[in-house]
C-alpha cells in the first residue's frame, strides 16, 4: 500500500506550527481564567451571603421576625450546612443546578436553637461569565491571527532564502563554477541557511578541485601516450605483410583512437573550446555528410534552415552519433532533418537506463543488451561538442508500432540534437528551446 505523502512549504508549517501553538496556549489560558474568576466570584458571593444572615441573626435573637428571604429551620436547607450550624457554627454552601443557576447558603444558629439560613441564585455567572468567555474567545482568536501572520512572515523569509539556496545550487549542479550559494541567500539576518550554504559552496569548491585534478591527470596521461602510440604505429607500418602485422596495426590505430578521444574529452571539460561559426543549410549539409560517413542510412528533410554553427564540431557530432547506432543498434538508421533539430534513430535494444537518466558518461558502454565493446566516449564527446555549439543533446527510447517486448526493452534508440536559434556567445551557452507537442 502506498504511503500518502503531504507536501507542504516551511512557510506554511511554521504559520501551523504558531497557530497550534497559539491555539492550545488560549484554550489553556481561558480555561484558567475563566475557572479562576467563577471561584473567585463564588467566594466573594459566599462572603455577602454570610454577611447578610448574620446581620439579619442579629434581629432575630432581638425577638423580631426575619425579613423576606431568610428562614428559620428551612427544610430545603443542605444537610451539610444544617449539620454546621447546629453544631454550633456558621457556614456557607454551593448548590449547584443540572439545568440552572447555582444558589448560595448561608446560615448561622440563633441562640435559642434555630438556625437561620438565606439563599439566592448566583446570577453574576449568567451575566459576566458570558462576557468573560467571549473576551476569552476573542481575544484567543486575535492572538492566534496574529501569531499566523507573524508566522507567515518569519517562514516567507526563510523560504525565499532556502529557494534561492536550491536555485544556487542547481546551477553549480549543471556546471556553473562561478555560483556560490551563500552570495545567492545574502540578507542581513543571519541563520543556519548561511551555515548550510558555506556546507555547499565548501563541497561544491571541493567537488571542483577533484575534478579539475581528474581533468588535468586525464590530459596528461592522454598526452604522454600520444608519443610512444604514435611511434608504435609508425613502427608497426614497417612490420612485414601478414595477419599479424594486420592485427597489431588494427590494435595501434584502436590505442591512437582512443588517446586522441581521451585528448579531446579534457580540452572539452576544460572549457577552453570556441566554435568557428559560418552560416549552412541544415538538411544539405547533414544529408552530404551522412552519405559520407554512412551511405546505408537513410535521410529525410522534413524542413531545412539556414544554421549558423561550427560544421567541423556539428560533423563530429553526427559521426559519434552514427557510429553509435551502427555498434549498438541496429538497422535501418534513420536521419531525420526539421528545421534546427536533428534526429538519429536505430532500430535496436535502446539506451540503457543509466543513460537515460544521467547522460552519457566516460568509460560505461552500457547494458549487455547495447554494449561490450567501445569506451563510451563517443556520447560524452558528442554531448561535449554540444554544449560548445550552444546546442542541447537529448537521448530516449522509443517502442515500435506493437510496443515494448515482454522484458520491456525499448525498439529503437533516438539522439536529438537542439541547435540554437542564435549563434552561441560563449562556450556552454545554453539555448531556450521549445519542445514540439506531441
Amino acid at each position: 500500500m502506498r504511503r500518502f505523502t503531504l507536501r507542504t512549504g516551511i512557510r506554511w508549517k511554521i504559520t501551523l506550527a504558531i497557530a497550534a501553538v497559539g491555539a492550545l496556549v488560549t484554550i489553556a489560558l481561558s480555561l484558567v481564567v475563566h475557572s479562576a474568576a467563577r471561584v473567585s466570584m463564588l467566594e466573594s458571593a459566599r462572603e455577602v451571603q454570610l454577611d447578610r444572615v448574620q446581620f439579619i441573626s442579629r434581629n432575630a435573637d432581638a425577638g423580631r421576625k426575619p425579613p423576606m428571604g431568610a428562614k428559620l429551620n428551612d427544610p430545603e436547607l443542605p444537610a451539610e450546612l444544617r449539620h454546621k450550624a447546629q453544631s454550633g457554627r456558621r457556614g456557607t454552601y454551593i448548590q449547584e443546578r443540572p439545568h440552572g443557576l447555582p444558589e448560595v447558603w448561608a446560615a448561622v444558629p440563633l441562640d435559642n436553637g434555630q438556625v437561620l439560613s438565606l439563599h439566592t441564585q448566583f446570577r453574576e455567572s449568567a451575566n459576566l461569565i458570558p462576557d468573560l468567555d467571549r473576551a476569552l474567545v476573542v481575544g484567543g482568536l486575535a492572538a492566534v491571527i496574529g501569531g499566523s501572520a507573524l508566522g507567515v512572515l518569519i517562514g516567507g523569509q526563510i523560504s525565499r532564502r532556502l529557494r534561492k539556496a536550491a536555485a544556487a545550487a542547481q546551477r553549480v549542479a549543471h556546471g556553473d563554477p562561478d555560483v556560490r550559494v551563500r552570495d545567492a541567500v545574502g540578507g542581513v539576518v543571519r541563520d543556519e541557511t548561511d551555515d548550510l550554504a558555506r556546507a555547499v559552496d565548501a563541497m561544491a569548491d571541493a567537488l571542483q578541485q577533484r575534478l579539475e585534478a581528474e581533468r588535468r591527470v586525464t590530459a596528461d596521461i592522454a598526452h604522454e601516450l600520444r608519443t610512444p602510440v604514435t611511434g608504435l604505429l609508425t613502427a608497426a607500418e614497417l612490420l612485414p605483410p601478414g595477419r599479424p602485422t594486420e592485427l597489431v596495426r588494427d590494435r595501434a590505430q584502436a590505442l591512437r583512437a582512443l588517446v586522441e578521444d581521451v585528448l579531446e574529452v579534457a580540452r572539452l571539460d576544460s572549457a577552453s573550446e570556441r566554435a568557428e561559426l559560418q552560416d549552412v543549410a541544415l538538411g544539405e549539409f547533414v544529408s552530404r555528410r551522412v552519405t559520407a560517413l554512412m551511405p546505408e542510412a537513410t535521410v529525410r528533410v522534413v524542413a531545412d534552415e539556414i544554421v549558423s554553427t561550427d560544421p567541423r564540431r556539428l560533423e563530429r557530432i553526427l559521426g559519434n552519433l552514427l557510429a553509435n547506432a551502427a555498434r549498438y543498434g541496429q538497422p535501418p538508421i534513420q536521419v531525420d532533418v526539421e528545421g534546427r533539430v536533428v534526429r538519429v534513430r536505430d532500430h535496436g535494444p535502446g539506451f540503457p537506463d543509466a543513460l537515460l537518466r544521467e547522460g552519457p558518461s566516460r568509460f560505461r558502454t552500457g547494458s549487455t543488451d547495447r554494449a561490450g565493446v567501445g569506451h563510451g566516449l563517443g556520447l560524452t564527446i558528442a554531448e561535449g561538442q554540444a554544449r560548445v555549439l550552444g546546442a542541447r543533446l537529448t537521448f530516449r527510447n522509443v517502442a515500435a508500432p506493437g510496443g515494448f517486448d515482454r522484458e520491456g526493452t525499448a525498439a529503437g534508440a533516438v539522439a536529438v540534437l537542439w541547435l540554437p536559434e542564435h549563434a552561441p556567445t560563449a562556450t556552454g551557452s545554453f539555448p531556450v528551446i521549445k519542445l514540439p507537442q506531441g
